[in-house]
């Protein structure tokens, strides 16, 4: 049994904003203009009839944190006035500076890119889904931005079969893995993708601003948000989790959860649009 997992250099250009001395900055990754395939091809292993039918997306530049939210950049913004809600400052059920803050609900997502945005006076918010899968690809088109498998040793998810046996924890002709059963720091992987963004498959799910469709009949074929008029409609949310098997962090999965809902293995990163000039 052969597998194969491709690793990728380049240089992007990136700015930061700095928080309280000792944290991990906010580091935002530019995110090239182009055109890509969103969703996945009906051979490709295990995916579900919500990943297609594939259509061009052509996207305008943008930037992309390089890891998802901390817990410290969290209680960094958390400390900041409120816009329209209020946020708890440690709301994570598994603890650390450089775990991704997790248990945060849509809604305190936007909360937290609001304050962000009002703080630097820069357009912060969630991705749109049709951002998150052009950047988690960097110009792939294989299950993973790695190739066309996944191990442990790259990302965190379930590596082991579920209870059921439903899902194994290997993908194709890769390797089954070990189960962390919790989330890991966001810097522990060196697995980063070509545009440098690092966590993409696995840690935590990550939320987008899109509303949730069954299909990508009639998507936006312009990089923008898919929504609609329902405001508790479901929110689509990305990249597997530290508690999902290795299909569901593939760079097309895509799922579902109510925007309310505060999950020990659901965060977010945040994007930007592009600024005139690096800060």
């Amino acid at each position: 049994m052969t597998f194969t997992i491709a690793t990728r250099q380049g240089t992007n250009q990136y700015y930061e904003e700095s928080f309280a001395k000792g944290t991990l900055p906010l580091r935002m990754l530019l995110i090239p203009a182009g055109t890509f395939l969103m969703g996945s091809p009906t051979g490709e292993l295990e995916r579900s009839d919500a990943e297609g039918p594939q259509h061009s997306v052509a996207l305008s530049e943008f930037f992309m944190a390089k890891h998802p939210v901390t817990q410290a950049q969290w209680r960094a913004v958390a400390a900041m006035p409120q816009v329209n809600r209020d946020l708890k400052a440690d709301p994570s059920e598994f603890k650390g500076e450089l775990h991704p803050v997790e248990r945060v609900s849509w809604y305190d997502a936007v909360e937290f890119c609001d304050r962000l945005s009002a703080h630097t006076n820069r357009q912060y918010c969630l991705p749109t889904e049709a951002q998150w899968e052009y950047a988690c690809r960097a110009g792939t088109t294989t299950p993973f931005h790695f190739g066309e498998t996944i191990t442990t040793d790259l990302a965190n998810y379930d590596g082991t079969d579920d209870e059921d046996q439903k899902w194994s924890g290997s993908y194709g002709d890769g390797p089954k893995g070990e189960y962390r059963q919790t989330t890991t720091a966001v810097d522990q992987f060196d697995s980063a993708n070509s545009y440098g963004l690092c966590d993409m498959h696995g840690n935590v799910w990550e939320w987008c601003q899109d509303h949730w469709h069954d299909s990508y009949k009639a998507a936006p074929t312009d990089g923008s948000a898919w929504l609609t008029d329902d405001e508790e409609a479901r929110r689509v949310v990305r990249g597997g989790s530290w508690i999902y098997n290795p299909r569901n962090c593939r760079s097309a999965y895509r799922d579902d959860f109510s925007p309310d809902d505060r999950l020990s293995y659901a965060g977010f990163r945040v994007s930007c649009v592009a600024p005139r000039a690096l800060p």
